[in-house]
């Protein structure tokens, strides 16, 4: 008879604390900022929108931009007509990105349970660093400003920045285990919001000597993180002689209740435990499972569906909401760069706080729906928001808070759960391709989403965008609904027993 998973648990902080060295904290620090860095390189691109878009149009459009002389030598090369057509283009390289980083993440998660982890986070970033040079700030040196060279460029981008998050979920995954897991990647999930304050501070400091610098600086950090992570990521604890996560579990009970997932699967029977979808090996070391293996992994699906129309709503935050509070309210570009960063402050604290709650509940659903469900009186509270900067930006963290938090623990505490989950036997050789579909849902939701924000918004208005955001947050709870009537009803049976 098994025993109830309520008196198996073991104080999450206890288990975390007693299996934590140094060599954690290392790893920690190298994935939490080499994606960071990634996501710092997005943001920039974001925060000078409107830099770009004066760059290509004709400067008699531009009352920010001072005229040089010869004339027909700086208004040559124009891409754009006006400025409405600039930022539909702008608009369709967010799209663009996004696309191809979906696809990508679907591609990446498989390779990096195939070959070294570090390797692959090391040449995306290098070589992210690279295209996002040539494509800010070479082709501004040379004057050369094609609009299918962006796109292609863009696409290559996506492609390689994609090698980011599936590898950093991995490797943590295989050096933290289920107890205290929403609190540690609900922490770790914040080197998303660190890296947009990163790339808006980077790109604000420099962007009065032109928005090339903005790219030139981030492009040079990202390199030099690539770098570093090639020379000090450890990318299992197998590498410095630690155990691996599940190899004590006689020893201690704690790791074997680490590796249980917080999916809801306390009540499978005790004959379900004996299939895998990975056959155990004669050798230690366990085969990557399929793609479509890990589609069908429980809780897969959902948690996709769902991050997918969130994804929407938190990419769209993230690369336009430096465009609308410039273009709606009038605010020059650096001190609306500045005031985004709120936004990316809530989600940190969001992420951490509700990590830790469904930490001690060992349920993430039922925090998720709660979160989410606040989040849609956020947003209508947001799209309201008066032209008072200090009002804005305490509406603007708090909407963070509801948002970004979940986005943060779907992207990561959850993935993690789904691809450690008992159907694999704890494989950190699912992590990746597990955490590339959830991820790539997401992006591919995204990547829709930032075409329909710039039409909805030249043909409706920015309040009808607001109104797509409430829409799409509201379609996130509907698809882990049956996640969250399940977790409730387990979490009323264990209080029971």
């Amino acid at each position: 008879m098994a025993v109830p998973g309520s008196l198996r648990r073991q104080p999450a902080s206890r288990g975390l604390v007693s299996h934590c060295t140094h060599h954690h904290i290392v790893v920690f620090l190298l994935t939490f900022f080499s994606y960071s860095l990634l996501h710092a390189s997005r943001k920039t691109f974001s925060n000078v929108k409107v830099s770009i878009s004066n760059q290509w149009t004709p400067s008699c459009l531009n009352s920010t931009v001072s005229e040089l002389q010869p004339y027909e030598l700086w208004n040559s090369s124009h891409l754009f007509p006006n400025a409405e057509e600039a930022t539909l283009f702008l608009g369709t390289l967010d799209t663009i990105f996004l696309f191809s980083y979906a696809v990508g993440l679907f591609v990446s998660g498989i390779v990096g349970d195939r070959l070294n982890l570090r390797w692959v986070l090391s040449f995306g970033m290098c070589s992210s660093a690279v295209v996002v040079f040539s494509f800010g700030t070479l082709t501004e040196w040379l004057h050369f400003y094609n609009k299918w060279f962006y796109c292609c460029l863009w696409v290559v981008n996506g492609l390689l920045q994609s090698t980011g998050w599936p590898c950093v979920v991995a490797v943590m995954g295989n050096w933290f285990g289920k107890a205290g897991r929403g609190f540690v990647f609900g922490l770790w999930s914040a080197c998303a919001s660190v890296g947009n304050i990163l790339g808006a501070f980077l790109a604000s400091c420099v962007l009065k000597y032109g928005y090339e610098y903005a790219f030139l600086v981030t492009a040079s950090v990202q390199f030099a993180g690539g770098v570093i992570v090639f020379f000090g990521l450890l990318t299992s604890p197998k590498e410095v002689g630690l155990p691996e996560l599940g190899a004590d579990e006689d020893e201690a009970s704690v790791e074997e209740d680490a590796n249980r997932p917080l999916m809801g699967s306390d009540d499978v029977d005790d004959d379900d435990q004996n299939y895998s979808i990975q056959a155990t090996d004669s050798d230690n070391q366990p085969k990557a499972i399929g793609f479509f293996q890990a589609c069908c992994l429980p809780g897969v699906v959902l948690y996709s569906l769902a991050y997918a129309c969130l994804k929407l709503v938190n990419y769209s935050f993230f690369f336009w909401l430096p465009f609308y509070l410039s273009s709606n309210f009038g605010w020059k570009e650096a001190e609306a760069d500045q005031l985004s960063i709120w936004y990316d402050v809530g989600g940190i604290i969001g992420g951490t706080i509700q990590g830790l709650i469904s930490d001690v509940l060992q349920k993430r659903a039922p925090v998720l729906a709660v979160s989410l469900l606040f989040a849609v009186g956020s947003l209508f509270g947001y799209s309201r928001s008066p032209n008072s900067k200090p009002v804005n930006a305490v509406i603007m963290a708090i909407t963070g808070f509801f948002i970004g938090g979940p986005s943060n623990m779907i992207s990561s505490a959850i993935s993690a759960d789904l691809g450690r989950q008992d159907l694999v036997k704890g494989s950190s050789e699912a992590l990746a391709t597990v955490t590339g579909i959830v991820d790539g849902a997401g992006s591919i939701g995204a990547a829709v989403g930032q075409y329909l924000v710039s039409l909805i918004q030249e043909n409706l208005g920015w309040m009808w965008v607001f109104y797509f955001f409430i829409l799409m947050t509201s379609s996130t709870i509907l698809f882990i609904s049956p996640l969250i009537v399940r977790e409730i009803r387990l979490l009323l049976h264990e209080r029971r027993v």
